[in-house]
């Protein structure tokens, strides 16, 4: 399995069924230096959506209790395991990042802290499940990313904006079944 992207790279591959299993080995590091319980850490993204094409990167979901608590604290103990806080602004998330190179170009996992329970917490699980369970969403989803690709393989953030209608579409579907 070979993950990582360099910055501001976009590359999609085909699906690696031993994703879950590298999700479950750093879910297990994470709650040997974190004192939280197992189900505050989810695999999400669409390295975790079975079967989708899918940037290499292993997307996990922490869930805390209040984000402006995330201290130095937490960071050091995330760092122990080579997790490092971006110094990026995101509306209620706080997100880490592992890399395969000394230099931190190749980002191989992150982390994205939110509020567990929140609406960000909850959007990101449905969307998951629900790809996971409707096969013609996630092979729309699926041939979103790839357009993008036919016309960029650069721009990390214009390739986010691509997606952001369909993602939010998804996110509007928890509103209609109550999840």
């Amino acid at each position: 399995m070979k993950l990582g992207l360099n910055k501001d790279e976009v590359k999609i591959v085909q699906y690696d069924p031993e994703w879950p299993s590298e999700f479950e080995r750093v879910k297990k590091s994470i709650l040997g230096v974190l004192n939280v319980c197992e189900d505050r850490i989810e695999h999400i993204g669409s390295t975790a959506i079975e079967g989708i094409k899918a940037k290499p990167i292993i997307d996990i979901l922490l869930g805390v209790e209040v984000l402006e608590k995330i201290d130095r604290d937490f960071e050091r103990a995330l760092r122990s395991i080579g997790f490092y806080r971006l110094q990026v602004e995101r509306q209620a998330e706080v997100v880490f990042a592992k890399f395969a190179d000394e230099g931190f170009e190749i980002k191989t996992h992150f982390i994205h802290a939110v509020a567990l329970n929140g609406k960000l917490w909850k959007n990101l699980i449905f969307f998951r499940d629900y790809l996971n369970e409707n096969e013609a969403e996630k092979k729309a989803y699926e041939n979103v990313k790839m357009a993008y690709l036919q016309k960029s393989a650069t721009g990390i953030n214009d390739y986010t904006r691509w997606k952001e209608d369909f993602v939010q579409r998804v996110f509007l579907k928890r509103d209609e079944v109550g999840y």
